[in-house]
C-alpha cells in the first residue's frame, strides 16, 4: 500500500472519529483539510525520493556504458597486441557492464512509471485541497449566517416571554383608549359649540308671535 492510499484510510478514518463525536462542523472541516495538506506533503517527499532513486539509477547505468566501452576499448587493444585471452576477459567485463546497465535502465523505466502514476495522484490530491479550501470557506460562512440567525431566534423568543413585553402590549392598549376618549370629547365639545352657535339664532315666526302678544296686551290696557 503507498503513502497515498495510507494517508487516505488515515484522513478518513480521522473524519469519521471527528464526526462521531459531534465535534463543531467547521473544526471537522479545517481538521479534515489539515490531514489532506499533510498527506500531500508526505506524499509529495515520497514522490521526490522515488525520483532521487530514479535519477541514482539513471547516473549509475550510465557509468556502467562507459565502464563497458572503456573495456572494449582495452578488449581491442589486447587483441591488437596478440593478446586473445585478454581480450577475451575484456569482452566479458564489458558485457557485465552493459547488463548491469541494461538491469538499471529497465528499474529506472519501472520506476518512472510509478512516478508519473504518483504524481497524477498528487495533482488530484493537490485538486481537493484547493475545493476543500473553497468548500471550507463557503460552509463556514453559511454556518456563521446559521449561528446568527439561531442567536437572533433565541434573542426574540425571550424578549416575546420577558414580562416588559406585556408591559409594553398594556401601555399601548392604554395610550390607545387614551386617544380614542380624547377624539371623543373633541366630538362632544363640537356638538355643544354647535347647538350654542343653533341657540343663538332667532326663529322668525317666534319673534313674530312675540311681538303680536305685546301688541294685544298693549291693546287691552
Amino acid at each position: 500500500m503507498s503513502l497515498l492510499d495510507r494517508m487516505s484510510r488515515l484522513i478518513r478514518a480521522n473524519l469519521n472519529d471527528l464526526l462521531r463525536r459531534a465535534e463543531d462542523p467547521e473544526k471537522v472541516l479545517r481538521q479534515a483539510l489539515e490531514d489532506m495538506k499533510s498527506a500531500y506533503r508526505s506524499a509529495k517527499s515520497e514522490v521526490a525520493g522515488v525520483m532521487a532513486e530514479v535519477r541514482g539509477m539513471q547516473r549509475e547505468a550510465a557509468g556502467y556504458l562507459e565502464m563497458e566501452t572503456v573495456w572494449r576499448d582495452k578488449a581491442k587493444r589486447a587483441l591488437a597486441e596478440g593478446q586473445e585471452e585478454l581480450a577475451r576477459e575484456a569482452l566479458k567485463r564489458a558485457r557485465q557492464a552493459r547488463a548491469l546497465a541494461d538491469d538499471l535502465n529497465a528499474q529506472a523505466q519501472e520506476q518512472e512509471q510509478i512516478v508519473a502514476r504518483l504524481r497524477q495522484r498528487l495533482a488530484a490530491l493537490e485538486a481537493k485541497i484547493t475545493e476543500a479550501r473553497a468548500q471550507l470557506k463557503q460552509l463556514s460562512a453559511r454556518q456563521k449566517s446559521v449561528q446568527a440567525a439561531e442567536s437572533v431566534r433565541r434573542v426574540s423568543a425571550r424578549l416575546e416571554a420577558h414580562p416588559a413585553a406585556e408591559a409594553f402590549a398594556e401601555m399601548a392598549e392604554r395610550v390607545a383608549q387614551m386617544e380614542d376618549r380624547h377624539q371623543a370629547l373633541l366630538e362632544l365639545d363640537g356638538e355643544d359649540e354647535l347647538a350654542a352657535q343653533l341657540e343663538e339664532l332667532a326663529d322668525p315666526a317666534v319673534e313674530a308671535e312675540l311681538e303680536e302678544l305685546k301688541r294685544e296686551l298693549e291693546a287691552s290696557s
